[in-house]
């Protein structure tokens, strides 16, 4: 969505674009069914011209780009690269919108991976493209505070309307100067896998807790219990820790109620408020739903796998 917000901005102010570029369409979902790129659909509406190259590679995807020789290239969240073909084909050369500020997060995760780092402020960084992974100069960077309530869709939301304003007031400017980024502070936001789902009790809830924030919306934590799969959504951190007191095993299941189940850390507790199950019709329930539902499964004493489970049903 994210690119969609952008190429609608674009689209409403005097930046019309000549050609939207987006990925081939892709099998999504359980049914595979093919679906369509919000940025295609959104550029089916405004009626606006769409390549759909696999790469940029070959001759043959890179002539219509060729034919129009536009004066710049916008690029937003297009997950593939660039060649250097490409990159010197604009006059005014390629633009990217990034969701972060640079050289923080440099990379394909950048908005979930500052979550879970714990970061209080992210932005969007208008960069000249270069050959480099996020590497080019900074045309203009506008700040983001990351709310304790935020999950990934709805700071990418609130990202995209910053970088959309934010790109129409860079593209008016041009040509401008761009600054070369900082040498430190680098860092890089590798793309997410399922590695990135296993939740490691060990750690403290405040880690465990920033990873279900990052991830909850597009591809959940998830663990083994009881034989069953559960899909974690929601949570928040209990420090009613008394000292000095013997704690369960992290990973323990060691309290249930309405409020949540109380997971123990390796210090603090995890209170998990909403989940998913692999039973049933596998909908969102609040703890106490789920409690009713599925006693056998959601007890006290019970201990939550943190490998990988194989079925997500």
């Amino acid at each position: 969505m994210f690119a969609r917000t952008i190429l609608a901005a674009l689209s409403a102010s005097e930046f019309t674009p000549k050609l939207v570029l987006t990925q081939p369409d892709r099998p999504k979902g359980r049914g595979r069914a093919v679906h369509a790129s919000p940025v295609k659909l959104l550029a089916h509406e405004l009626k606006l011209p769409i390549a759909q190259a696999p790469n940029l590679r070959d001759p043959e995807n890179l002539q219509p780009l060729v034919e129009l020789a536009p004066d710049v290239l916008v690029v937003a969240a297009y997950g593939l690269i660039l060649p250097a073909q490409v990159l010197a084909l604009p006059r005014l050369g390629c633009i990217n919108v990034h969701a972060s500020l640079l050289p923080r997060w440099r990379g394909a995760a950048p908005i979930e991976r500052a979550i879970m780092a714990g970061d209080r402020e992210t932005g969007v960084c208008i960069m000249q493209m270069d050959a480099g992974l996020d590497t080019g100069p900074v045309l203009s960077q506008q700040r983001v505070a990351i709310e304790p309530e935020h999950t990934a869709q709805p700071l990418e939301q609130a990202l995209a309307e910053v970088g959309g304003a934010l790109l129409v007031k860079t593209l008016r400017g041009l040509p401008a100067p761009a600054q070369p980024q900082p040498t430190e502070g680098i860092t890089y936001a590798d793309k997410l896998t399922a590695a990135d789902r296993i939740a490691n009790w060990r750690l403290g809830a405040d880690d465990v807790h920033l990873q279900i924030r990052a991830l909850c919306d597009r591809m959940p934590v998830r663990c083994k219990i009881n034989g069953a799969v559960m899909q974690i959504l929601e949570t928040r951190i209990n420090r009613h820790n008394a000292p000095g007191a013997l704690k369960p095993l992290p990973g323990t299941l060691h309290k249930v109620s309405k409020d949540g189940l109380f997971v123990q850390c390796g210090h603090d507790e995890l209170v998990i408020t909403r989940l998913k199950l692999n039973r049933g019709k596998g909908l969102a329930m609040d703890a106490a739903a789920a409690l009713n539902g599925y006693p056998d499964i959601l007890h006290a004493g019970a201990i939550i796998d943190s490998s990988s489970p194989t079925s997500t049903h």
